[in-house]
């Protein structure tokens, strides 16, 4: 299908158009027409799939031709709620790129910076308001924000929110909305309390779009494992991150003290990279991705709440530099590679004490995540066993650690090799593959 076939204002599909992209994604191609007709759409899909634009263009085509006086003073037609500040920043710049020849004008407003801007542009008036909870909540109890007018509700990385201790805020939010809205929810998985909170948000019998099924990883990513100790991380990554195939990584740690501390080394050892992290000032985090969108610095070090808001083109490598203990949180970093077609490659370093969090990413992924060789500094503790992905349940008990069920394993890197076996074309551990574009793709 092309964008041209989708029932959009033609001003939106020369914005589509004057982007480069021409074939609308599958989440776009199905959640599109059912937004349009004003129904209540529950989408699950990974990030890097064109989420963004599903919504946004439909949203646009609804403002535009069913125009009304602008309001003022802080009243909006459309909210859409993100977990962080990236995220809500990239989708209000989105939102803008879109609705270039419309008239419709969107705001984004979060916290850690001055509020005082963002309360000048919501007296000035707009349709659309793209906000985090705790700022939004804020200028509400002000008296600056008023919800009273919304006619589209987004709620965008909802498992995100949960994962952050947003569900009272999420909440809140939602009873001061009118009832009479449509309302969009997106998630990058669907576990049971997503679709509890979906079941309170949205109106009976929504429409349901999933392009991949809950919890696969992405095709076009090949993931590799390196077991490695703790103390040989950081010299570790150095030597990926010296090889001439890894040109734009993303490194994701654990702890914001982490970040720091590897960025000091990486630095040390010559390699250009920032940190990104909940401890760092707005303007700090906004110059560390400006840098790694320019080139700037290639590599940048990340911890998981900043991580979402992270949409850049062509990153080759994301580095697992710590095992997440939530092995949900393990596909959300993986798919900042691999995104709008192209290939990427993720690398994912194992400790001694991160081997269950492995069992419990593998069992998720169903799939065998491929056991690299010939890479420096291997652990000299003996691999495990390859992860048993349908354990036994045991009488009484829950199974373990593991979490069977949630995707297909739809990866191209982990079951069809050996242990031991070098990926496909005789390639280094981490290099990457020549092709894998699919250009034309929408993906914001």
């Amino acid at each position: 299908m092309r964008f041209q076939e989708l029932p959009l204002l033609t001003r939106l599909l020369d914005a589509v158009e004057q982007e480069g992209y021409e074939h609308p994604t599958p989440i776009q191609e199905q959640a599109i027409p059912p937004v349009l007709k004003g129904e209540d759409v529950l989408g699950c899909a990974q990030t890097g799939t064109g989420k963004t634009a599903a919504f946004a263009l439909p949203i646009l085509h609804h403002l535009s031709t069913n125009t009304v006086p602008r309001h003022k003073e802080g009243r909006v037609r459309v909210l859409v709620l993100t977990p962080t500040r990236e995220l809500a920043a990239q989708v209000a710049e989105s939102f803008k790129t879109y609705g270039r020849y419309t008239k419709t004008k969107t705001i984004v407003i979060f916290g850690g910076v001055s509020q005082v801007p963002q309360v000048a542009a919501l007296k000035r008036g707009a349709e659309v308001l793209v906000a985090t909870p705790g700022r939004l909540l804020d200028l509400i109890n002000q008296r600056i924000v008023s919800l009273a007018d919304i006619e589209v509700f987004v709620l965008d990385e909802a498992d995100r929110m949960l994962d952050m201790g947003f569900i009272h805020d999420i909440r809140k939010v939602v009873a001061l909305l009118p009832a009479n809205r449509q309302s969009l929810f997106f998630s990058a998985t669907m576990p049971d309390d997503i679709r509890t909170l979906a079941d309170t948000i949205l109106r009976p019998n929504p429409v349901f779009v999933a392009v991949t099924p809950p919890a696969t990883t992405v095709e076009l990513i090949d993931q590799q494992l390196c077991f490695v100790e703790k103390r040989d991380k950081v010299e570790l990554l150095i030597h990926f991150l010296k090889q001439p195939w890894v040109k734009r990584s993303l490194v994701f740690s654990r702890t914001k003290y982490g970040s720091d501390k590897i960025v000091q080394k990486l630095k040390r050892a010559g390699l250009a990279a920032m940190a990104i992290h909940g401890n760092k000032s707005q303007g700090a985090r906004t110059r560390a991705l400006d840098a790694f969108k320019s080139g700037e610095t290639s590599v940048l070090v990340a911890t998981d709440i900043a991580a979402r808001g992270i949409d850049v083109e062509d990153i080759t490598h994301v580095f697992n530099y710590d095992l997440p203990n939530e092995p949900e949180t393990y596909v959300h970093r993986i798919g900042r590679t691999g995104r709008a077609g192209t290939s990427g490659i993720a690398i994912a370093f194992c400790a001694e004490d991160e081997r269950p969090y492995l069992q419990d990413i593998e069992r998720l992924i169903q799939a065998h995540i491929h056991r690299g060789d010939g890479y420096p500094l291997k652990s000299n503790i003996p691999a495990p066993p390859p992860t048993d992905l349908h354990p036994r349940k045991r009488q009484g008990k829950g199974g373990g650690r593991g979490r069977p069920g949630g995707g297909g394993g739809g990866s191209r890197s982990q079951s069809s090799r050996s242990q031991g076996e070098r990926p496909r074309g005789d390639r280094s551990l981490g290099e990457r593959p020549r092709g894998g574009q699919r250009p034309g793709r929408a993906r914001r």
